[in-house]
């Protein structure tokens, strides 16, 4: 629907920050239809000291923010907050940027309350420079939720781990152009998390939820009383005590698919506050494996990984053979591992690959996937550049050893766009046009194969401004 068409939401209070990749890997126009996208996801909320409140966080070489979450408290000022919002360019550094936000989610400078619920929404097109796991892990740790909108082609595992549980309802996949086909889910899932005044689930899976709540008590004002059984069998009631601090308590050793119905009492010696109630399904008991990823393929080994690692599995079996072929061999790997290596293959080969997960209960369950090695010596050798003038460079490298079908040479422009060029095996050399003084590119050039790409070679070349000598600098990247 048009703008402005959709119905207020009120009875919300929570901060939400998104996390804008602003570095040279996004293109000016999917920045733009990010930057609708953010307004149409909360263009229906109230916004206010006692409502939502909003701020932005460029991913980029440093990290910055836009404004702060109590700047802008009505929607007319937000919507022109976010379209005046500018591309900052530079690197994917979102390992920093997010513990930057780890920061402001809790700053008074930055307008944060300390009592509602947060909410990060980061939008990426799949790409980072430096480690997310642990800066992450330490938000959802503080109690903050994380929706994570992909609109490349990212790492599953990666990704998925990163996102609060479950992935299916805090992780979306979906192409730029395709953004608001997921706006309402999404809408709808932040508002389940900062609803005001209501007791409500969050990370649910098969065996386990954490319950959040409006902060009523205190150390020195009381206590609550938790009460929670399956809806069909209300005799089964389990009962807890929670200190007055505490505004969330993980619920675990839960039944798969299963209904509770579930109580809060503040047990106040100040004021009365009446019971807050809910009910929460679990989800359907996993299975594992759901996913298997080959990567760093080689000429006589390559990586397996699969997803999710389960209490439930015992270990895993890792059959693997090569097509075609009748000769298999058998890695075990423990229950706690969600990877290993495959060595000692034949190079320039196809493996059949299945992951079988031993469940403690006996039950037995595989998925398999396809995986190649890469030629030997499959790499291609010296990159070298030479100047040409008016923002042109030569680049050339040495063949590649084996049956080389072509290669491939993409520049990822600082300024501009990026750009892919495919040349015949006999040619060594193409030029890059359109580079801007004064900006760091990326140029990687990769030998194809029948099977998969060979393995690339990058450098980082620097333009020098106009106004010094002319020419360039180039470094290997760390």
């Amino acid at each position: 629907p048009p703008l402005g068409t959709q119905r207020s939401i009120s009875n919300s209070e929570g901060d939400l920050l998104f996390l804008l990749d602003s570095s040279g890997s996004v293109s000016y126009y999917e920045f733009s239809r990010v930057k609708e996208f953010m307004w149409d996801l909360v263009q229906p909320f109230t916004f206010g000291p006692k409502d939502v409140q909003t701020s932005i966080i460029h991913i980029s070489t440093v990290p910055t923010m836009e404004f702060p979450f109590d700047r802008y408290l009505s929607g007319g000022t937000l919507q022109q907050a976010i379209r005046d919002t500018q591309q900052l360019m530079g690197d994917t550094n979102t390992g920093k940027a997010l513990s930057y936000a780890k920061e402001k989610f809790f700053s008074d400078e930055a307008g944060a309350r300390p009592d509602v619920p947060k909410v990060l929404v980061w939008v990426t097109d799949g790409f980072s420079t430096d480690d997310i796991s642990e800066p992450m892990q330490l938000l959802k740790d503080m109690g903050v939720t994380v929706f994570i909108v992909s609109t490349g082609r990212g790492n599953y595992l990666e990704l998925s781990a990163a996102a609060s549980q479950p992935p299916e309802k805090h992780l979306h996949f979906v192409d730029v152009d395709d953004l608001r086909i997921i706006t309402k889910e999404l809408r709808d899932a932040i508002l389940d998390v900062i609803q005001a005044n209501r007791l409500h689930a969050v990370d649910i899976t098969s065996s386990s939820f954490r319950l959040m709540w409006p902060k009523l008590l205190s150390q020195e004002t009381g206590y609550y009383t938790l009460e929670y059984a399956p809806i069909d069998d209300l005799a089964r009631k389990r009962t807890k005590q929670v200190s007055g601090v505490h505004t969330s308590l993980v619920l675990s050793n839960l039944a798969p698919e299963t209904t509770y119905e579930v109580a809060l009492i503040p047990e106040s010696n100040v004021y009365y506050f009446p019971p807050l109630t809910t009910r929460v399904t679990t989800l359907a008991e996993e299975i594992s494996p759901t996913q298997v990823l080959i990567s760093e393929s080689k000429p006589h080994s390559f990586h397996v990984s699969w997803a999710p690692t389960l209490d439930s599995v015992m270990g895993y079996q890792i059959l693997y053979g090569p097509l075609p072929g009748n000769s298999v061999k058998l890695l075990e790997v423990d229950g706690k591992h969600n990877s290993t290596v495959v060595e000692n293959l034949a190079p320039n080969t196809t493996y059949l690959v299945t992951v079988t997960a031993i469940y403690k209960s006996g039950k037995e369950k595989s998925l398999s996937a396809k995986a190649c090695t890469q030629e030997e010596g499959s790499r291609v050798r010296h990159l070298r550049f030479e100047d040409m003038g008016s923002n042109t460079l030569k680049a050339s490298w040495d063949s590649a050893d084996g049956k080389v079908l072509g290669y491939r040479v993409r520049c990822r422009r600082q300024t501009g766009p990026s750009s892919v060029i495919s040349v015949s095996p006999q040619i060594h050399s193409v030029l890059l046009t359109d580079l801007a003084s004064g900006t760091t590119n990326k140029v990687c050039v990769k030998p194809m194969y029948k099977n998969q790409p060979g393995k690339g070679l990058c450098r980082m070349v620097h333009m020098q401004p106009a106004t010094e000598a002319q020419g360039y600098k180039h470094r290997q990247r760390a």
